[in-house]
Formats: structure tokens, sequence, C-alpha cells
């Protein structure tokens, strides 16, 4: 069976320590859908939302997450990004968030890519809420 290594001996969590392992270049992109709705859509294309423009405040709220991965997710390494972004496709009753983040590092970058679609994701949701509940 393979060691579970952010357990120690007695089972606790802990952070695995990456020290002895050499920074190489890595790459992450995660994507998230939030279903809205045409009405929702057609809204958002002609720019009446009642938040104002969505995609740029929650395009800088993702990246903002990635930043801070390392303080909201408990056993995450921080980690120096070198590229974090978020890209919104819009579709006739969705919005597909895609996220990417790049670092050189000793340990992955999947988590602050992650993070970086929920949180665009949760930032698009909020910021439509009032147009619509049947969001998901």
């Amino acid at each position: 069976m393979r060691e579970l290594t952010h357990l120690d001996d007695q089972g606790h969590a802990r952070m695995v320590d990456v020290g002895e392992k050499p920074a190489t270049r890595r790459r992450a992109v995660a994507r998230a859908t939030l279903v809205v709705g045409e009405r929702v859509m057609a809204a958002v294309a002609a720019g009446e939302t009642p938040k104002g423009n969505v995609y740029e405040t929650a395009r800088i709220a993702g990246i903002l997450a990635a930043k801070r991965t390392a303080g909201l997710i408990p056993l995450c390494h921080p980690l120096p990004l070198d590229h974090a972004e978020v890209r919104f496709t819009p579709g006739a009753d969705r919005i597909e968030i895609e996220a990417s983040a790049a670092t050189r590092a000793p340990t992955g970058v999947e988590m602050e890519a992650l993070t970086a679609a929920a949180v665009a994701g949760l930032t698009l949701y909020d910021m439509l809420k009032a147009l619509s509940k049947e969001m998901r």
C-alpha cells in the first residue's frame, strides 16, 4: 500500500516536506461550468447585470484566489506563481471557466488552478444571483 504522505505515524495531518525535491516548471489547468440560463446570458451579453462587469470582477477574484491558495487550503505549500489566468467562454445558457497557473517549484500548482476556477465561478454566481435562483 502506498504511504499517505499527508499523515504522520499517528495519523495526524501534516504538510509534506518538499525541501529535497528539485524545483521544476509546473503548469495546471482547471475548468468549471456555471449554468445560468438563456435569460441571464442575454443580460450578461447586453451588459445589463446589477453588479457591473461580471467577467472582469470574476477574473480578478480568480487570480487573487490562486495567489492565496495556501491560506485557504490547509496543507498546500505557498508557491511563487509565475502565471495565473482566468478565461471565460460564454455559451447559450452557461459560462465555461478555464483557470491556469504556473510556477517553478518542487510541488505542483494544481490547487492554485482549481481554486482560481472555483472562486471565479463563485464570484459569477454572486454577481448574477439577483437575476436567477436557478443557476447551477
